[in-house]
């Protein structure tokens, strides 16, 4: 075998291992050979080697039976250890605690990656009626508030680019078409501000602002309220809110 072959071997093996971990991130709970094959379509003996291999590494986990596999322990000190290590995450925790004392409301540090959004860090409302988000949620960036502030940072034929002429709805609410999505982009623009009108989850608007410390924009910041809890100078004070709030970061993440 050539050098040639035995590297493109290598790049295949990684390229299936880094696929594989990301079926299971994404779906949570444990899943049978059959089913993770079904999936992946990778070959079944190549694929049960691999995944082998990804259990004795800690990568992935099996349950009693050693006949379903689940993300494994390895996954989340990775996943913990970019957040730990990432300067906006560290630059932003001021603010962020700042922000949600102003509000009480719940808040939240995301990040585009493709399509979606991924949530980098969160503030619980003290509420009883909040809405909840674990770090790591990942969701489509044309249905939330924070998605919706970066994507406007982009021009018009880059969203086109982007994103698919037809959206997914995740609920009644959502904007599932491109072109009238963009429209929508062209007033955040204009206004600075993005809101989630129930879009992403039904009884819950969101308002978001993204973080201009580079073009387009990567990071944004959002405040997530109960419609039943929001009124009209509620609404204004967290939008206010969420300018001051960005004028403080973006000095502060500038230079990163």
């Amino acid at each position: 075998m050539s050098a040639a072959e035995t590297g493109g071997s290598q790049v295949k093996s990684a390229v299936r291992t880094v696929e594989l971990l990301e079926y299971f991130a994404g779906r949570p709970g444990m899943h049978s050979l059959a089913s993770v094959q079904e999936a992946v379509g990778y070959p079944k003996s190549s694929l049960y080697m691999l995944l082998r291999t990804l259990v004795d590494l800690g990568w992935i986990e099996t349950d009693a039976t050693g006949t379903r596999y689940g993300i494994g322990v390895r996954a989340l000190l990775v996943g913990t250890s970019y957040i730990d290590g990432d300067e906006v995450v560290a630059a932003a925790r001021p603010t962020l605690d700042r922000l949600s004392d102003d509000t009480t409301e719940t808040i939240h540090l995301a990040r585009l990656d493709g399509t979606d959004v991924v949530c980098l860090a969160t503030r619980q409302s003290p509420h009883h009626l909040r809405p909840f988000t674990r770090v790591g949620r990942r969701l489509p960036a044309h249905a939330t508030s924070l998605g919706k502030a970066l994507l406007a940072t982009y021009t018009d034929e880059q969203v086109r680019a982007m994103l698919p002429p037809a959206l997914a709805p995740l609920t009644e609410h959502t904007l599932t078409d491109r072109e009238q999505l963009i429209e929508e982009l062209h007033a955040v623009r204009e206004q600075g501000c993005a809101v989630d009108r129930e879009e992403n989850t039904l009884g819950l608007r969101c308002f978001g602002v993204a973080i201009p410390y580079r073009t387009p924009a990567r990071d944004a910041i959002s405040c997530s309220v109960p419609v039943a809890r929001l009124t009209p100078g509620h609404e204004q004070m967290i939008k206010e809110a969420l300018f001051d709030a960005r004028d403080r970061l973006t000095p502060a993440t500038r230079r990163l």
